[in-house]
């Protein structure tokens, strides 16, 4: 069987892409305070950012013969990513915090499926990888940004 780790960082992505859109959307949900007009609609383009990523994950798995997680189920005992209750404690920025925590997990899961696919020379998944994880970057760069801090993704 060909792409064996390839396959794994593949359908970990499902579960943790899946549980992204989901923060994305309780920060949608949740958000009020200054900048909510602006940060509300942003937050449906992330959403959709998300989902197309997930969307192009779960193609590339099921081209390689993998089976990707397709319940909820599956999703909450396999994503990494941590969640809130979705509770009015939170503010704005502590939401944006968080979603740029699980930005950064993405691009770390990202990067190791760039190097395990390099090793099973999967280069067309590893493609894939290239540039998702370059547009979790740009991700992390804005959210930061408005939250008057620097990118940090060299560190």
């Amino acid at each position: 069987m060909k792409y064996t780790k390839t396959k794994a960082v593949l359908n970990q992505l499902v579960a943790d892409l899946s549980q992204m859109s989901m923060i994305i959307h309780q920060t949608h949900w949740y958000m009020r305070g200054p900048n909510f007009l602006k940060l509300h609609p942003l937050m449906d383009e992330f959403m959709e950012e998300i989902d197309s990523q997930l969307d192009v994950i779960s193609e590339r798995l099921i081209a390689l013969d993998g089976s990707p997680y397709s319940t909820l189920k599956e999703m909450a005992e396999n994503t990494k990513i941590q969640d809130w209750p979705g509770e009015w404690d939170k503010t704005t920025p502590e939401r944006l915090v968080h979603l740029v925590d699980g930005y950064r997990y993405l691009e770390d899961l990202y990067q190791h499926g760039i190097e395990v696919s390099d090793v099973e020379k999967d280069f067309s998944t590893q493609d894939i990888f290239i540039g998702l994880k370059t547009a979790i970057e740009k991700k992390i760069w804005m959210i930061q940004a408005e939250l008057g801090s620097a990118p940090e993704i060299d560190e």
